[in-house]
């Protein structure tokens, strides 16, 4: 009797056993694939959306030729994704994100914007008359997907310095909008994207967009299809550039010496050398520069505001330390593997043409085959850009 007892006893453990287990497994059991979770975008919303007709009334400015390149209307969205500062911290971006309006696959530009100087004209703003409605309108409105990354202390990250003209954090933060437009993409079905992207930029833009070309090229070549680059006006060949400036004679137009002065401003910051401003500067221009940084308004040729001490550790080499900090921001002297286009206004008396001629010239020195250099017979930085606009979306067609 016991032992029958016993084995009921036992019978009832194991049916309580194989009771439990199904419990466990039904309530860990996968139903079917899990959603994926996005290591980089962290929030998307809508700003806009206008149909075809608007899109041509918008651009009917730029004459009829443009307007009756109108495919399609366009989506515009924001959107936020997780990128890195200067100093390595985790903090978050944004950028807009442009979809045609379309049944027909698209494929993706990026759009690397120039030289902004407030937060209202960053793309993800999407105000009127900046650079992101009017080219990422008119590049969305012929069939393209763009991705237009507000860069570093813009949209979401306006409360941080923007690291002008910091050839690695332009490219992190262009490529993490990247990655999070590709995770948008990818859970939502208004627009085919076929996976081909191509990348373009203008004066900041275009050292944006060479300096996202090479870290693409060198570190996420499996992640994206990039088929062509256009990069124009660009600043590639740092290290020339400042040596030009400390030596020769400029405009002295105060617009022009503000982006200089913001440019070796946030080097002495980034690479911490954090030197006070009479380290570089002679006076009046060294107190007024403490105070008002770039912000500074100095109406004379550039070379003629620095002390002699700096111009000559620059010129003799001893000053190690500022060499270091602008040769790291160099983008010129190496082999692209996609086809690439630097074009560049001959007369540019902003970013000087020597930039991308030494860029072509290194390149095709390294054995690069791709890499077409297109000077723009007497254009300066402004008349340059129509041209630019032209080839590139020639370019871009013709590389499918």
């Amino acid at each position: 009797m016991k032992q029958r007892y016993d084995s009921l006893k036992m019978q009832k453990i194991w049916i309580l056993a194989v009771v439990v287990l199904l419990f466990q497994v039904s309530c860990t059991r996968d139903d079917g694939p899990a959603e994926p979770q996005n290591q980089y975008l962290v929030e998307s919303s809508v700003i806009t959306e206008l149909s075809k007709e608007q899109v041509s009334q918008r651009l009917a400015g730029f004459g009829p030729l443009v307007a009756g390149f109108v495919r399609n209307g366009v989506k515009v969205y924001r959107i936020t994704y997780k990128t890195k500062n200067t100093d390595g911290t985790d903090i978050t971006a944004s950028g807009a994100l442009i979809l045609p309006i379309t049944t027909q696959p698209a494929a993706m530009v990026s759009v690397q914007h120039g030289t902004i100087s407030t937060d209202a004209e960053a793309p993800s703003n999407f105000t009127a008359n900046s650079e992101a409605t009017t080219a990422g309108t008119l590049f969305g409105a012929l069939g393209y997907i763009i991705a237009y990354p507000d860069y570093i202390g813009y949209g979401a990250s306006k409360d941080l310095p923007h690291p002008y003209e910091h050839r690695a954090s332009l490219a992190s933060a262009s490529l993490d909008m990247l990655r999070a437009a590709k995770e948008f993409l990818s859970n939502q079905d208004e627009v085919d994207w076929d996976e081909r992207l191509y990348i373009a930029g203008y004066s900041e833009g275009g050292f944006a967009t060479l300096s996202l070309q090479k870290k693409i090229e060198e570190e996420a070549s499996t992640e994206f299809n990039l088929r062509a680059s256009s990069c124009g006006a660009g600043s590639y060949d740092k290290t020339s550039f400042m040596k030009y400036l400390l030596n020769n004679p400029t405009l002295g137009i105060s617009g022009y010496n503000r982006l200089y002065l913001w440019v070796a401003l946030t080097y002495n910051r980034i690479y911490g050398l954090n030197r006070p401003a009479s380290a570089f500067f002679r006076e009046p221009y060294a107190s007024q520069i403490q105070q008002q940084a770039e912000n500074a308004s100095i109406p004379v040729s550039f070379n003629s505001i620095f002390t002699e001490s700096f111009i000559k550790g620059i010129n003799e080499g001893t000053d190690k330390a500022f060499l270091d900090a602008v040769a790291d921001n160099n983008v010129y002297d190496w082999k692209p593997r996609t086809p690439t286009r630097l074009y560049h206004g001959t007369k540019d008396r902003l970013v000087f043409f020597f930039n991308s001629q030494n860029a072509y010239d290194a390149m095709q020195k390294r054995g690069a085959t791709n890499v077409v250099l297109f000077p723009i017979d007497n254009g300066d930085h402004d008349t340059s850009l129509a041209d630019y606009l032209l080839g590139t979306l020639t370019f871009f067609t013709t590389n499918q």
